[in-house]
Order: C-alpha cells, then structure tokens, then sequence
C-alpha cells in the first residue's frame, strides 16, 4: 500500500438566506452563503482534499462555477462523484479530518448528522471521519462575521 495526503481549504461569504448548508446539514441561520452551488465549505474543502492527495486537481477543475449544471447544486453529489472518481484510480480514504471556522452559526449539535452524511457520501464508516468547529476569537472575516470557512486534511490508501 501506499499512502497520500491532501489538504484543502474552502470560504464563503454571508448574504441573504435564512441558512447555512454544511456537511449536507441545513442549518437555520440569520444569513445564507454567496456561492454558485449550496456553499457547502466542509464539503467543498473535503473534495479539494481528496483530489490533491489522489492528484486529480482541486473541485474547480471538476465542478467548475462556470458550469450552469452546478448552479444551486447539492454538495453531496459533487463528494460521491469524487469519491467515484478515486475509487476508479484504487483509492481507498482511510480518514478525514475537517475544521470548520465561524463564528456563527454554533455547529456543534449538527456535527453528528454532518459525519454521519459524510460517512455515507463516501461509503466510510462514521470512525473514519471528524468534524470539529473553531471561533476566531473576533479576530479575521470570520470573528467579523462576513462568512465562514473549512480546512480538511484527508489520507488516501492506494494498491501499489
């Protein structure tokens, strides 16, 4: 077996809405996000990880927001797509870790559900994957409260 790690990263702003969608979660909100598809930053973060540690680029290149095919589109399929896409090149995801930045709305009590998509989306067991949530203490676009954003750092297993 060889191994591969990815990162990624992924911000939105606030705008008008009256929720945020994270890990496929809907979460009710005094704001919405200003994206092209759902905003899903956990989700679109995840997939920018996946496809560095796999070399396949970032989502961009396979779901661009320049394609009206993806406008208003569900996060989820874009993981399960990527998801297909490594499994066709042996890739394995031994595990995710995702840290979601903001502050607000408080995460915490979704964070099962989000797993719990996040497993099923990528046909991992719940163990495999971790979300966690951090403030910026104020400081930044986040403590300012103009948006959120994700990091995620993901291993890759592949048959040599």
């Amino acid at each position: 077996m060889t191994f591969r790690i990815g990162n990624g990263y992924d911000v939105h702003r606030f705008g008008d809405g009256d929720h945020v969608v994270l890990g496929g979660v809907t979460i009710p909100f005094k704001r919405g996000i200003v994206a092209h598809s759902d905003g899903d930053v956990v989700i679109h973060s995840l997939c920018d990880a996946l496809f560095g540690a796999a070399g396949l680029g970032d989502i961009g290149r396979h779901f661009p927001d320049s394609d009206p095919e993806h406008k208003d589109a569900d996060s989820r399929e874009f993981l399960r797509r990527a998801i297909g896409l490594l499994r066709a090149q042996r890739f394995t995801l031994v595990n995710a870790d995702m840290t979601i930045v903001a502050e607000a709305p408080r995460v915490s009590a979704y964070i099962p559900s989000m797993i719990n998509n996040l497993a099923a989306d990528t046909g991992s067991n719940p163990g495999k994957i971790n979300v966690k949530a951090t403030t910026t203490e104020g400081l930044g676009f986040a403590g300012r409260g103009e948006g959120l954003a994700c990091y995620a750092s993901v291993l890759l297993a592949v048959e040599s």
